[in-house]
């Protein structure tokens, strides 16, 4: 373990790390940006370990894992979010499955009530919370989430709680039904599904596709209604084609959502701690270190009924 940190940094004892698709896709050897071999894990919390003069020994924090340059054109105008020299713990650089880490000072948080385990949460929901952020979508608006695993639920979650009329689109039946009775997003559409039908033929004002499949997301032009927004939170290395005649009559909007901001977790922590966000229902079960081993090939290969996954590092 890092027994000393670099100036600005502080040494954190990671308490919890969320498994994600990202960690499932580096598993099975798929992650299309990553150089192996690579120490996993980017959802997590954290105590202090050695004070410093903004933080106690001890204190629980929620850790941003997206650690930025500080001096590129995007961090200076504030997006440190999409760094031109961004590296994402457990992606670009080693993560925190592990005892300690040092991570820079400006990417802590303190977690205040939140438990560990809610901790270790904030940043997946982070990422929704961002793409709501960026579709400027307020009450009454008419929204569609395309593909509600963690990342596509948590973006329903806070386009609900910004008044939307939530509606989710996936190829599961169990996501759906998770969502419909965990959740009360009861607005689902099956893949396959007549999406545009009763009462819904002008279309959306805002889709969100967190499908990670490019044919996916290039059906999703057609769902979004005239004058509306596509926010495409998810990201493949294929190319996205579009009918361009249809995508002006409508002047749409199309948004990439990278990553999130200082600002979006502090929304999350606010949402969990005021039980907005309900976190018991969100976290599908709690494993021991001792367990991941065995455990993580089954998780992998069946999410369908998965939602967050969440490992205890701390004894």
């Amino acid at each position: 373990m890092p027994q000393t940190a670099p100036e600005g940094w502080a040494l954190v004892d990671i308490e919890a790390v969320g498994l994600c698709g990202t960690d499932y896709h580096i598993f099975q050897g798929e992650h299309p940006y990553l150089n192996y071999p690579r120490v996993i894990g980017h959802e997590l919390s954290g105590r202090i370990a050695d004070g410093t003069e903004t933080w106690e020994k001890g204190a629980l924090a929620v850790v941003n894992p997206y650690v930025s340059c500080g001096t590129c054109r995007a961090c200076r105008r504030g997006k440190p979010n999409c760094c031109m020299q961004i590296e994402v713990f457990g992606v670009h650089r080693d993560g925190g499955f592990c005892h300690r880490v040092a991570v820079p000072e400006r990417n802590l948080y303190p977690a205040g009530s939140l438990t560990p385990i809610e901790a270790a949460m904030v940043e997946f929901l982070a990422i929704g919370a961002h793409a709501v952020y960026r579709s400027e979508i307020g009450a009454g608006d008419r929204v569609l989430v395309v593909g509600i695993g963690p990342i596509g639920l948590g973006t329903a979650l806070f386009a609900r709680l910004r008044g939307a009329e939530v509606h989710v689109l996936d190829a599961s039946p169990e996501r759906l039904a998770t969502a419909a009775s965990a959740f009360d997003l009861t607005k689902g559409h099956e893949v396959g599904s007549d999406v545009l039908g009763n009462g819904l033929e002008d279309g959306f004002d805002a889709v969100f596709d967190a499908t990670g499949n490019a044919t996916a997301m290039q059906a999703g032009f057609s769902l979004v209604a005239h004058g509306g927004s596509y926010v495409l939170v998810s990201v493949v290395k294929n190319d996205i084609t579009f009918d361009d005649a249809a995508f002006h009559k409508r002047e749409m909007r199309v948004i990439g959502s990278r990553n999130a901001l200082k600002s979006d977790f502090e929304t999350v922590m606010e949402a969990l701690r005021t039980k907005k966000i309900d976190s018991d229902a969100l976290c599908s079960q709690v494993l021991g270190l001792d367990e991941i081993e065995a455990r993580f090939p089954e998780l992998a290969a069946d999410r369908s009924s998965l939602i967050k996954a969440i490992v205890r590092i701390a004894a």
